[in-house]
């Protein structure tokens, strides 16, 4: 395949386009996902979602790509009709911390539909939402929810880390045969990297081992992917596995078992709350399947059980830093087999 360094907004964008382009079932809509309609004045396709990541789709596909009234229970009631009656509906739920507005639409409706018509209707929809901490749009817009999702049985939960993930696991996403949720942490727009132009997908449920190591397992999502990189570079002397899950339904157990027995130790780098978040979720795994591997206590490097801070330092300290996550490795790392 020929590849190119695209970034992360870019590679979203070139997944939908490519799908559209190939499937006629697939449709886009949202608030703002095009701007400039109907009453409106100004430039037809102006914004392209409050990020402009679908910026333009519209002149392609004018037909296809709709903006919608600021409703999201509308947004995501629509979304499941159209996919239970044959299309393949993109619905953007803009920010994450809007659920709470549509999540009956989502958790009791378009999760239940396949299991509760025994698997005569199904529902190829994707919702995709933006989520993450980081550029000071406080406690309304910065949290990263995706446990929520994850909790819900019938839905997929896909958490893309890099631009070449982020096309791959969509274009999987919009080809699925039930509910997405794909999460798109707003600080990764900006990243590049390198990303075939040709039409190719991620699996769901397999976990990306991004480098081997034999002392600590370090597990991360999201954004967390590359401030574990950066932490596991200000280390010397320790051999560190780092996983990207990739998707936390379904969640690749096994790639984290094998590894935690092959270390004995584990740390877990997550941006979502302490408390019922994926840090306690995957130590809770491990403490069940794989107690008997563990030479050390798990270590999950999370944010403070809060709302997301305003003011900048606030923020830079709720994050996982790299530097915390590094202290975390080196500590657990010199830790005795102790379990």
């Amino acid at each position: 395949m020929m590849t190119r360094k695209i970034t992360y907004q870019k590679a979203i964008n070139e997944a939908i386009r490519q799908e559209m382009a190939v499937d006629p079932t697939v449709v886009l809509f949202g608030e703002d996902v095009a701007g400039g309609e109907g009453s409106a004045t100004g430039e037809d396709d102006a914004w392209g979602g409050v990020l402009g990541v679908t910026k333009g789709l519209k002149k392609l596909y004018p037909d296809r790509i709709l903006d919608t009234p600021l409703s999201e229970s509308a947004i995501m009631g629509t979304a499941a009709g159209a996919a239970a009656s044959g299309l393949k509906p993109i619905g953007e739920l803009m920010f994450i911390d809007f659920l709470g507005v549509c999540f009956d639409q989502i958790f009791n409706q378009a999760a239940k539909f396949r299991y509760m018509f025994g698997g005569k209707a199904e529902t190829p929809m994707v919702i995709r939402t933006m989520y993450g901490a980081g550029m000071n749009a406080a406690a309304q817009h910065s949290q990263a929810l995706y446990p929520i999702f994850t909790h819900i049985p019938g839905l997929k939960v896909v958490l893309p880390s890099n631009p070449y993930d982020a096309k791959g696991l969509l274009i999987s996403a919009i080809r699925d045969r039930d509910p997405v949720i794909f999460c798109e942490h707003k600080m990764l727009y900006p990243m590049k990297g390198e990303v075939p132009e040709e039409s190719y997908t991620v699996p769901f449920g397999v976990a990306n081992v991004l480098q081997a190591g034999d002392d600590v397992t370090v597990v991360a999502l999201g954004q967390m992917v590359g401030f574990a990189q950066q932490a596991i570079s200000m280390l010397d002397g320790v051999s560190v596995e780092l996983i990207d899950p990739r998707t936390t339904s379904p969640f690749d157990d096994e790639a984290v078992l094998r590894s935690v027995e092959k270390t004995g130790r584990l740390v877990i780098v997550d941006e979502s709350s302490p408390r019922c978040g994926m840090a306690a979720d995957v130590a809770s795994l491990v403490a069940t399947k794989g107690f008997n591997f563990l030479k050390a206590p798990i270590i999950n490097v999370t944010p403070p059980h809060t709302p997301v801070p305003f003011a900048t330092p606030l923020e830079r300290y709720y994050l996982p830093s790299p530097e915390r996550i590094a202290d975390a490795i080196s500590r657990l790392a010199s830790t005795k087999e102790n379990v």
